[in-house]
């Protein structure tokens, strides 16, 4: 299973529609959830984010000071995650990113960018690659 915790409602129709498109994608490969937790200061978001997390779960970060990886090379890292683990997490911070106690807890850290995006915007893009990941794993055309 796929878990992602996250900060902030998404108020966009635009992005609900992209976020729940992709979403559904991925039910063909996976189960998946988003938890949303409010938006609020660091310390409350590290709490969230901590009720919400479990001590078999896999988890990875997006940080952007993370590391960087291609498509593919994301897709073979999910692949082999999923050979020790049945649930992925993904923690997207907040304005002011992940607390220190989270960046820790993590397996991984992963920046997709060192541009910032808008929270509803970076959450369809996870997904989408997400899904590509998927895509790219079972060899089936999208990937380009």
């Amino acid at each position: 299973m796929i878990k992602i915790l996250c900060v902030g409602k998404i108020k966009e129709e635009y992005l609900k529609k992209l976020i729940e498109d992709y979403q559904n994608r991925i039910t063909k490969y996976h189960k998946i959830i988003i938890v949303e937790g409010k938006d609020s200061d660091i310390k409350n978001e590290q709490d969230f984010y901590l009720k919400n997390i479990k001590d078999d779960e896999y988890l990875i970060g997006l940080d952007i000071k993370g590391k960087s990886l291609a498509s593919e090379e994301f897709a073979n890292t999910l692949d082999k995650i999923f050979n020790h683990h049945s649930l992925i997490t993904f923690i997207i911070g907040g304005s002011l990113g992940l607390s220190p106690l989270i960046k820790d807890k993590c397996d991984l850290l992963l920046s997709f960018s060192s541009l910032t995006f808008p929270h509803g915007l970076f959450r369809g893009i996870l997904l989408e690659q997400i899904y590509r990941a998927f895509k790219i794993n079972n060899n089936e055309s999208y990937h380009k």
